[in-house]
């Protein structure tokens, strides 16, 4: 499950009793775009997040673009301290990735590895795939 730090706001106590119930159900919940709106130290210290997934607008030309490079190595670098996974957002260019790379994040996604598709282009893709290594 994913969830922003902004819909945690309203009623802290409340989401908190109610993602600790989630999580006891084995549910993963992940805080979504991180780094924008509301983000806090804090609320990484309360609450139980199994990822951090940094926003795509911190990964849009994050080799050109110094602040955004910044923000993105102490992103990293704080997940790994509190042992919560990062998942980088947005990442639509090789050089996108290679930053990633360089910095040791290890998990992405974005356009660069595929466009969404509906079940239909689910389907068609696996059978395309399946054809091809029988």
């Amino acid at each position: 499950m994913e969830i922003t730090e902004a819909s945690i706001i309203d009623d802290e106590t409340h989401t908190l009793k109610i993602m600790h119930k989630l999580k006891a159900m084995g549910i993963r919940i992940a805080m979504d775009d991180f780094g924008t709106g509301y983000s806090s130290l804090s609320t990484l210290q309360s609450f139980p997040f199994d990822k951090i997934k940094i926003d795509r607008s911190f990964i849009q030309d994050v080799h050109f673009n110094e602040q955004r490079a910044a923000i993105v190595r102490s992103t990293l670098l704080l997940g790994a301290a509190l042992n919560i996974p990062i998942l980088a957002e947005g990442v639509e260019i090789e050089s996108e990735l290679n930053f990633l790379r360089s910095e040791k994040c290890n998990s992405v996604q974005g356009f660069f590895f595929g466009k969404p598709m509906n079940r239909a282009q689910v389907r068609q893709m696996l059978s395309q795939n399946l054809k091809k290594t029988a």
